[in-house]
């Protein structure tokens, strides 16, 4: 499917640039197109410089976590809300250690760590599925759950909001905090009706009330605030947040006797090596959707939509960062470079540039989960999965429009 986008990105830019030449009599449209490649490219170059530096901290801070073995402890914190959702795996079975940690280095943002586990946490539930060639409910669910994207620290966000000149980075945390904790409850929900799991179970109402009760008293606090105060309250809160846990990450080591700095340094070579690895995903992508637009078919497209919501009589600023919302399920790297194309375009700070931050921080990629995950185990028949896993990206993005409306608006 990746393959079949990025191509038709360029194909559609030349057929866009053929008629501005011949019918609009656009003679600098294929100058514009190269200057765009240019531009684009030098962009990718500036985001990977900066990218190198924080991903590496943040790696080398989770691994610091890791040794420290916090992420085993929260793993088993949430362990007993899955034994009440997926009453088909038995307890103590190997597939509820990996999901458990999977979802936990999800929690803190450790994509390379998630990866791996999720995929073992998959084949553990294969080992339990009667039919081989279809999707299980506990497989769905762990799938979907994993499409919400439920993160605590979206850092590769902050990171690119910085390098596009944003006054606070941080600013849009609280937002992303509560659109993924919608696009999650809406993903638990969906799938909760369909395969009948007992929500009201007392276990799982403890879990599912905590949460609920911490992203309501953020709500009604922040509900008191003026729209000024909202954006520095976001601001600080993120920052504070963020920088306690690194705190704790720390203490928590030295309490268990971990070598902090040589902990730090095995990640953060693992950070280099992730940032350099993202560099031609990045250039290929941002290449692709920069001729799309200079050719005029991204525009055409979302001025389209625009005035249809014009009509409607409805705010249409939030039709900018469609385009990333529209490829968030399809391509993680796609949806990246849409976020950092539209900054580019609209600025950080704009309002575009917030909701498409918040969009990017909201939901995982669908398509790419599934793919990769049952793909690993050779599924074939994914059942009500991906029905699922839209509708919680559905909820996400609409989650993600209405804070940011709430915060920036």
């Amino acid at each position: 499917m990746l393959n079949r986008l990025w191509i038709s990105f360029f194909l559609i830019a030349f057929i866009c640039a053929l008629y501005q030449w011949l019918v609009l009599d656009q003679v600098l449209i294929f100058e514009q197109l190269l200057a765009s490649l240019f531009d684009m490219s030098k962009v990718t170059v500036d985001i990977a410089i900066g990218l190198i530096g924080i991903l590496s901290f943040w790696l080398g801070m989770m691994k610091v976590a890791e040794h420290a073995g916090l992420i085993d402890k929260l793993s088993r914190a949430i362990s007993p809300l899955f034994n009440k959702l997926m009453p088909e795996v038995p307890k103590g079975h190997p597939a509820m250690g990996s999901m458990t940690m999977n979802l936990s280095a999800n929690f803190l943002g450790l994509d390379n760590a998630a990866t791996p586990l999720g995929l073992k946490a998959m084949q553990d539930l294969q080992q339990l599925n009667p039919k081989k060639d279809t999707a299980s409910n506990a497989q769905i669910l762990f799938l979907v759950l994993n499409t919400s994207s439920v993160t605590l620290f979206p850092v590769a966000v902050f990171v690119y909001r910085a390098q596009q000149g944003a006054v606070n980075p941080t600013d849009v945390f609280i937002p992303i905090i509560l659109a993924t904790f919608a696009s999650t409850m809406a993903g638990l929900f969906a799938v909760a009706t369909i395969q009948k799991i007992k929500l009201y179970d007392k276990v799982v109402l403890l879990y599912l009330s905590a949460g609920i009760a911490l992203i309501g008293g953020l709500a009604v606090y922040f509900s008191t605030l003026t729209a000024q105060a909202l954006a520095q309250q976001s601001s600080l809160f993120g920052n504070l947040l963020i920088f306690t846990t690194l705190i704790i990450f720390i203490l928590s080591a030295m309490r268990k006797k971990v070598d902090v700095y040589n902990s730090f340094i095995e990640g953060a070579k693992e950070g280099f090596e992730t940032s350099i690895k993202l560099i031609p995903y990045l250039l290929a992508m941002l290449c692709a959707i920069g001729v799309f637009r200079a050719s005029g078919a991204l525009e055409l497209i979302v001025d389209t939509f625009r005035q249809f919501i014009i009509f409607l009589g409805f705010d249409s600023r939030f039709v900018d960062a469609l385009p990333t919302a529209f490829m968030k399920p399809l391509s993680g790297s796609g949806a990246r470079a849409m976020m950092i194309e539209t900054m580019n375009t609209h600025g950080a700070d704009s309002f575009a540039g917030r909701l498409a931050s918040i969009v990017q921080g909201s939901t995982e990629t669908t398509f790419y989960v599934l793919a990769v995950y049952f793909g690993s185990v050779g599924i074939r028949y994914s059942r009500h999965a991906i029905a699922c896993g839209l509708f919680a990206d559905l909820a996400g993005i609409c989650a993600a429009v209405s804070v940011c409306y709430w915060f920036f608006g």
